[in-house]
């Protein structure tokens, strides 16, 4: 069994310089298989509010160029464990969304094959419905682990079924997920109703509230989540909004009073140790970002999840 190929040597590249891959690892294409695939879903079509996070993979990927192999927090060496590829980006239909699901649907499926794992950098949140079904596939209903600002468990938007507000109703319809583990984390801002909260919970959904975090220990909240979420097959699904602006502003419907970047990566290192099966990093939306802070931000928690998804070395 040959070593795993892992990021470019910054002592022989500068890290501005050279292909723009996540964390300046090997293309798929050049190490003809692998264990663990990053890939990117440039679509935006199904946002409700501001645009671009069809730029996200590759703001992402720009954004990680620091990142190095060793994980001091969770003594880990992501990449040396085993084999780690970026698979570059879907091409997507922008202007049809039942196609562009679809599309993303069997990509999934394809890139994931009988034994990858998949973090898959969006994109807006649209993207979770297709990836949901091809977790299901391979592991029945999944615990789904989501990180947001906003439920994501509305019904329509202008009568259409589709959008990045609405994946996880369509996922709880299709009995993609287990309805007795699944959990929001950093759920916040003003709401339409009281009945918002409550069909999020008869789809399945416990939550933690942002205002949870003032008045909670973090490690109080970790062990809630790892209740939560028990032995179960966990998909992890993060969008970047969950983050306060301040930590984030590049995202589309960014809302006030959010988690900071060191709470969000120390609750996915938390998650060491659980049967994680996939995840997803969403909204990233480049026009709204300065001086890369939002991005960098992203690529730290993308890296934290190879970090504790399977085979990570944690």
């Amino acid at each position: 069994m040959t070593e795993p190929i892992g990021p470019v040597d910054a002592t022989r590249v500068p890290r501005y310089g050279g292909d723009t891959t996540f964390a300046r690892l090997p293309r798929l294409s050049e190490v003809g298989d692998a264990d663990a695939l990053v890939w990117g879903v440039p679509f935006d079509t199904g946002v409700s509010y501001r645009p671009g996070a069809r730029f996200g993979p590759n703001h992402v990927r720009q954004s990680s160029r620091l990142l190095r192999p060793y994980n001091p927090a969770l003594d880990a060496e992501p990449f040396a464990v085993r084999q780690v590829a970026d698979a570059g980006d879907v091409g997507i239909n922008p202007f049809d969304i039942d196609e562009a699901i679809s599309t993303i649907e069997t990509a999934a499926r394809d890139l994931s094959g009988t034994r990858r794992t998949l973090l898959t950098v969006g994109g807006d949140h649209t993207i979770a419905l297709p990836l949901l079904r091809v977790q299901h596939e391979r592991h029945g209903p999944v615990a789904v682990l989501h990180f947001d600002a906003h439920l994501d468990t509305w019904d329509t938007y202008f009568g259409a079924p589709h959008t990045h507000g609405t994946p996880f109703r369509r996922a709880a319809e299709e009995r993609l997920i287990d309805f007795d583990h699944s959990m929001h984390v950093g759920i916040r801002g003003p709401l339409y109703s009281r009945l918002d909260l409550d069909e999020s919970e008869r789809m399945g959904f416990a939550a933690v509230h942002c205002r949870d975090f003032a008045r909670t220990p973090l490690d109080t909240i970790i062990e809630r989540i790892r209740t939560r979420l028990g032995t179960r097959p966990v998909y992890v699904s993060v969008d970047i909004d969950v983050l306060d602006p301040g930590f984030a502003p590049g995202t589309g419907t960014p809302e006030a009073g959010g988690l900071s970047s060191r709470e969000l990566l120390e609750i996915v290192r938390g998650l060491d140790g659980l049967n994680l099966v996939g995840a997803d990093l969403v909204e990233v939306a480049p026009a709204y970002d300065h001086a890369e802070i939002t991005g960098i931000a992203a690529a730290h928690v993308a890296y934290e999840l190879l970090s504790v998804l399977p085979g990570g070395g944690a």
